[in-house]
């Protein structure tokens, strides 16, 4: 659905600081992003760091990194201001592991309520049960042992220091039912759902536990995230009615799957925001490309930009169905913004890279001009020194490159195609010489000749190029200039 004809909406991408910022979750964080966007509301960052022994340092900053590069920054939460990061908004702390006080007001509430009881199983205990339980071919559920303690008793054994874990009372005799954005109203029966710790025996939070206080106490509207939190609904639904809460819209988005269909993963390809920065792919591309994984826009458009994303999108548009990562369309998609980048702004973020490698293209007249020439051919700006090599030093030309069975270009006919070229392009002076000139006299040259055309230009183009993948033969000529397109075609020996 559409949100932007109703009032601004809040949401929020809340994830664990455990790495890189995966492509799934960057994909996540947008269809928020643009849901808060398109409702002229706040998207949050939430980092949901309870989970201590999992949390790697440094990954905050890399998620807030790969956020504000695909220009999503957060409206409010966590952020880096002058290199430190700091928490903006009227509803923080937006750092898990500083709202442990509400966590436990909380599960008191829940257990003063009648909706919780303290579990002192031991971790054995619960295996033994598990191995029982799978052995009847029975699905793995706590088998309440600790329900029946009375108030008393449980407080006696917790005071004495008994590790113990807070569980949530499941109603096992009701149909638990909730509307998804995405899938329609979804039904679990209670008597499926196993009683959630909800406090782990370290006093901090599960998700479970702590993202409903806090979506609740940062007022979200709407809850996007993936489709395996989908069983735990439920639950979650169950434990704002039982704090008294109302509860936020939910949408569950399909996974994000490789070609074989299975769970994307780094044994398969890059999954890391960062490793697509590093291979050079624009933001705009890969936001691009993301919103298209289980998102339809209704036509046959593929390119959007952010704002566009922002005008079309729609919940009610996002697929069931699994989406595949296809790292060919991604590709595609890189190219068609590399087309999009204005020439003089093209050449501008390619001058330091070629200039690297060659000093001279610093001042370079022509520069502008000889990178509109690979623009239409360029994936990657790092591609840029080598597609360019053949403007500031002499190729070395290899004759399987010249010699091309496809275009029947064979080493019978090589020197009368070079004398041909060497003799036309001779005879056009120097204030002549320029694209429509060139093109005009050697095709002309080409009728006379009763050659094909590919059996004069695709020698002439890999001579002057060096290369099997370059700009056309005529602009190339027109832009290295008379002296040196004829030195090269004159110096050429198979």
């Amino acid at each position: 659905m559409l949100y932007s004809m109703t009032h601004p909406m809040r949401t929020r991408f809340a994830p664990s600081p455990t790495g890189f910022l995966h492509v799934g979750g960057l994909r996540t964080a947008l269809f928020a992003y643009l849901v808060a966007k398109q409702s002229a509301g706040k998207f949050v960052l939430r980092i949901e760091d309870t989970d201590q022994e999992r949390s790697v340092p440094g990954s905050i900053e890399q998620i807030i990194h790969g956020l504000t590069w695909a220009g999503m920054a957060p409206d409010e939460g966590v952020m880096i201001r002058d290199g430190k990061i700091t928490q903006e908004g009227s509803y923080g702390p937006y750092i898990q592991s500083e709202r442990l006080a509400e966590y436990q007001h909380a599960a008191k509430k829940l257990r003063d309520g009648g909706h919780a009881y303290p579990c002192f199983c031991t971790p054995g205990r619960l295996d033994e049960m598990r191995q029982q339980q799978q052995a009847a071919h029975l699905a793995p559920m706590y088998d309440r042992k600790c329900i029946s303690l009375s108030h008393e008793e449980a407080d006696k054994r917790i005071a004495d220091g008994e590790r113990h874990v807070l569980r949530m009372i499941v109603p096992r005799d009701r149909m638990i039912t909730f509307t998804d954005d995405i899938r329609g109203d979804v039904s679990f029966a209670g008597s499926t759902i196993d009683d959630q710790v909800l406090l782990k025996s370290d006093g901090f939070p599960t998700y479970h536990l702590a993202h409903v206080v806090d979506d609740h106490a940062m007022q979200m509207d709407v809850i996007i995230r993936g489709e395996d939190w989908l069983p735990s609904t439920p639950k979650h639904v169950i434990l704002f009615e039982m704090l008294g809460w109302p509860a936020p819209r939910y949408a569950h988005l399909s996974l994000i799957l490789n070609k074989d269909r299975s769970k994307l993963s780094k044994r398969q390809g890059d999954v890391s925001v960062h490793d697509y920065i590093e291979k050079g792919y624009l933001p705009e591309a890969l936001v691009n490309f993301l919103a298209l994984l289980g998102w339809n826009p209704g036509t046959t458009d593929e390119i959007f930009t952010l704002q566009e994303l922002i005008d079309q999108f729609s919940l009610e548009r996002v697929q069931k169905a699994g989406a595949i990562f296809d790292t060919e369309k991604l590709d595609w998609v890189q190219g068609q913004w590399m087309r999009k980048i204005p020439s003089k702004e093209f050449a501008a973020r390619i001058l330091e890279r070629v200039g690297e490698r060659f000093p001279q293209a610093f001042g370079d007249e022509q520069f502008e001009q000889k990178a509109v020439l690979i623009q239409e051919r360029i994936l990657f700006f790092k591609e840029a020194p080598d597609m360019l090599a053949f403007f500031y030093e002499d190729p070395v030309v290899q004759s399987e490159i010249v010699l091309s069975p496809k275009q029947k270009v064979s080493a019978d006919i090589l020197p009368q195609v070079t004398d041909s070229l060497i003799q036309t392009l001779d005879r056009i002076s120097d204030d002549d010489w320029n694209l429509e000139r060139i093109r005009s006299d050697l095709l002309a040259a080409i009728d006379q000749s009763g050659l094909k055309k590919g059996q004069v230009l695709w020698p002439l183009r890999a001579i002057l190029t060096g290369r099997d993948y370059s700009p056309g033969a005529f602009e190339v000529a027109a832009v290295l200039g008379k002296e040196v397109t004829l030195k090269r075609l004159k110096n050429f020996n198979l």
